[in-house]
């Protein structure tokens, strides 16, 4: 009896409807008729799929339904935003080359750039990326990456990304973005000039709390290495996660618009409470970034991320944090419902008192 059914499905018939959703392919290896089949499909000389870690229908339909987001050609999915990111760096840099990084950006990736990828024999530099006189003098013969954040964690800085863009194909180097902060529903950093573009896509593509992941979209010339990292190194997305993610990138230009006025809104109010220091947020007339981010931004839109430093240092974040009645404390964003993170108690750990 434990054998019954095993052999029940093995052969689905055709059928002249097909569904409205994509399926749900939760298989983790793919069957072959014989060796030349398996051999043809190696060779991509013939369409198909072998081990999941590899490819998968569900995950290259997502992947595809975020490039097309980004006004890419070709787009990765990955089971973390970190995971995607740095395999966008990896990909791009060896032993001995070095990276031109703005120094505001997630404490993960800041960790990565400052500690980690030292350990491998890749060096970075930390430059002011409003000023493209610093970029530049940053900039040495063995660099290969600039790196930046179109709207940076958790200052809400936004840069120039063309004149960036311009500089780093100047000297040889590729620009990659970290979208997250904005989304594309926002900002298409590849056609500013950036050369890869990634995503945590837990947050505004994912939406809804419920899925861990990331992107990175690029052009034919550069998908190859970061695919070979992918498949190499494995941190892919899971078959159910991607069906996920495409049931919430269906929605996320409509759920960011929601979330860049609600932002607008709550800015403009913190602005003018008086236990409140300073208001980060691109929307506001008074952000030296507004001018920049009404040029790069969609439709007036800034994101549904903003700032704030409130008064009485540590002790008033606390206290803030502890009287709050429906706003949920969480390390994440850009969820369903709105919440409050504390950047150097979460995500910014990495970052010591001085660089905070």
């Amino acid at each position: 009896m434990v054998q019954s059914g095993v052999h029940s499905l093995a052969d689905v018939p055709d059928y002249v409807s097909v569904p409205k959703v994509p399926p749900i392919y939760m298989s983790s290896v793919f069957s072959f008729d014989d060796v030349p089949s398996l051999d043809a499909v190696y060779a991509k000389e013939a369409p198909g799929y072998v081990y999941s870690r590899d490819g998968n229908p569900g995950t290259d339909f997502t992947a595809s339904m975020i490039a097309e987001a980004e006004g890419g050609a070709c787009g990765l999915v990955f089971g973390s935003g970190m995971a995607a990111i740095l395999q966008a760096i990896i990909a791009n840099v060896s032993g001995g080359d070095h990276i031109v990084s703005s120094p505001v950006l997630y404490g993960g990736v800041y960790n990565y750039l400052k500690n980690e990828a030292t350990r491998f024999g890749v060096e970075t530099t930390f430059a002011d990326f409003t000023d493209m006189a610093a970029i530049e003098a940053a900039i040495k013969p063995n660099t290969k990456i600039l790196y930046t954040e179109t709207i940076t964690n958790p200052l809400m800085e936004v840069f120039d990304l063309k004149a960036i863009a311009d500089i780093a194909h100047k000297h040889g180097c590729k620009l990659i973005v970290d979208n997250t902060f904005a989304s594309p529903a926002v900002c298409k950093p590849l056609e500013l000039g950036a050369d890869i573009v990634a995503d945590s896509a837990t947050k505004y593509m994912g939406g809804h709390s419920d899925i861990t992941g990331g992107a990175v979209v690029t052009s034919p010339e550069n998908v190859a290495a970061i695919k070979r990292g992918l498949a190499m190194y494995g941190p892919v997305m899971s078959p159910f996660d991607a069906w996920l993610m495409a049931r919430s990138l269906r929605t996320m230009d409509m759920r960011v618009a929601r979330h860049s006025e609600n932002a607008q809104k709550v800015a403009e109010f913190l602005e003018k409470h008086p236990k409140i220091e300073k208001v980060h947020y691109p929307g506001l007339a008074s952000s030296p970034y507004h001018d920049l981010a009404m040029k790069m931004f969609f439709k007036g839109r800034c994101g549904g991320m903003l700032s704030a430093d409130i008064a009485g240092g540590e002790k008033g974040a606390s206290d803030f944090i502890a009287n709050l009645k429906h706003i949920k404390f969480v390390p994440s964003l850009a969820s369903y419902t709105t919440s409050l993170s504390y950047p150097a108690k979460t995500s910014h750990r990495a970052y010591n008192e001085e660089e905070l």
